[in-house]
């Protein structure tokens, strides 16, 4: 019996697929305060930070970047890598093992054309109110890390 429970556990392992993303906490300072964006992914009631699967001959970096353009509306510069976030779920009867990489980045401007057709909202809401609203603990974690990496003196050179 206990080699039929590892081939089953075998047969379930290999028909998860993998999939790789890259994302953002993307801050800004306005007069008052530092601001965090938060994306309402279109058609859903979540809310989380913007993050896109990784295009082949794209670092994460990359990746990062160009999604949060995509996904915020913002062009922004990476401070540094806060971590990775590793998942599963299923997606059209497939399980997926994501790995999703966060960086901290630094609002640069608008970029001029908005969020795209992917997000129902893009904002950016001070610390609290985006820890409330985020949906994912993950999310939350990285948002408490940002402002850690922020406080921690960091600050004078990043806003």
């Amino acid at each position: 019996m206990g080699e039929r429970r590892k081939k089953e556990k075998i047969e379930k392992t290999s028909k998860t697929e993998r999939a790789f993303s890259a994302g953002g906490v993307v801050f800004k300072k306005d007069a008052k305060e530092l601001k965090f964006l938060i994306i309402n992914p279109a058609g859903t009631r979540r809310w989380q930070f913007p993050k896109g699967l990784i295009n082949n001959g794209e670092s994460s970096k990359e990746t990062a970047i160009r999604e949060i353009a995509e996904e915020g509306g913002v062009d922004t510069e990476i401070i540094i890598k806060l971590g990775d976030s590793k998942y599963f779920f299923v997606w059209v009867g497939k399980k997926i093992f994501k790995t999703v990489t966060f960086y901290l980045m630094r609002y640069i401007k608008d970029t001029g054309k908005g969020h795209d057709k992917e997000v129902d909202e893009a904002i950016f809401l001070p610390f609290d109110k985006a820890y409330e609203k985020l949906t994912f603990k993950d999310d939350k974690g990285f948002l408490k890390q940002a402002k850690e990496e922020i406080e921690r003196g960091l600050q004078e050179s990043l806003v």
